[in-house]
């Protein structure tokens, strides 16, 4: 649309991860396969947490939290990609961008939230046991996960509502297969300095506070784990403790730098975008449960009490 010799924008251009049609192709199938394999592995976590009574505890609480955030996360980004790998017309309408990149930014505070939540809760575990029943119980269960969801709601809201008041003219061109705040706010032809402010204090003041929060708890956990004199005990706690870890800094790491360096379009900022909202979601379920023995114990119990009652 044209006002005067200004051309305003009503729509965006994801110029996507290529525009091979080869490319494209084997793209599809490959996100495609990855993003049923997140539905299943998350949707099974939270069948077998639900169905099974022994896994009824404040770490599985916030795991099923975490099963259902990463479903939904996945569910924000990836059909969009598949849409525009076959599409030739790969616009994105401005309301459905920013509505995107409200979601993306609730999506990933949240999960930051819900991380160092259940650090916290391993660490009352491992280092408050004969506590831990009586300092995370239900109620303070459910005030963690609330304040994680409300944290992440507040977020994408305040975000998308000064990204709101831009005015964007000229190029609408998104170098990403995805609408996130960073290459959008390059598009603007207003002044962006509040709406940069507000997510590069949102990066600093949620991510560290969440990590640091994460970090010492993993740290007092490492601690007391050096303290145990059995082996057996030690090796399961540091090999729980490398895992999880190896997932914080995969979604914490690509996530700030994502969100904290202006972006370039380069093929590096689409690989980290994929790791904090695909490669993460793909890995949790397998990271914080499927490898856990009381999961596959509980698993086994249901598929057998489904089988019986099929015959």
């Amino acid at each position: 649309m044209e006002i005067g010799n200004i051309t305003t924008v009503t729509a965006f251009v994801l110029l996507g991860l290529s525009n091979n049609p080869q490319i494209q192709a084997i793209l599809f199938v490959l996100f495609l396969v990855i993003y049923l394999l997140i539905l299943t592995e998350n949707l099974l976590m939270l069948l077998v947490i639900r169905a099974d009574s022994h896994l009824h505890t404040p770490m599985y609480f916030f795991l099923s939290h975490l099963s259902f955030l990463d479903a939904f996360y996945s569910s924000v980004i990836v059909p969009k990609l598949l849409e525009n790998l076959l599409s030739k017309s790969k616009t994105i309408a401005l309301l459905e961008c920013f509505t995107q990149i409200s979601l993306v930014i609730f999506s990933g505070a949240t999960e930051a939230c819900l991380l160092s939540v259940m650090a916290y809760d391993r660490f009352q575990a491992v280092c408050h046991s004969l506590l831990y029943m009586v300092s995370m119980n239900r109620k303070v269960c459910i005030g963690l996960v609330g304040a994680s969801w409300a944290m992440g709601m507040g977020t994408g809201l305040v975000n998308t509502l000064l990204l709101a008041q831009q005015y964007f003219c000229g190029s609408n061109l998104i170098n990403s297969f995805v609408c996130e705040l960073p290459p959008v706010l390059q598009l603007t032809c207003s002044d962006s300095y509040i709406s940069n402010v507000a997510i590069l204090t949102t990066t600093v003041v949620l991510g560290f506070s969440t990590l640091v929060l994460l970090l010492g708890s993993y740290t007092h956990i490492i601690m007391t784990a050096l303290s145990i004199n059995s082996t057996s005990g030690r090796s399961k706690i540091f090999s729980t403790c490398s895992s999880h870890v190896l997932v914080v800094i995969i979604f914490y790491g690509s996530g700030m730098f994502r969100y904290m360096t202006p972006p370039s379009g380069s093929v590096l900022e689409q690989v980290l975008s994929l790791q904090y909202s695909v490669v993460t979601p793909l890995l949790n379920p397998l990271i914080y449960s499927l490898k856990n023995q009381e999961v596959k114990a509980a698993l086994k119990r249901v598929l057998t009490r489904k089988s019986r009652l099929t015959f």
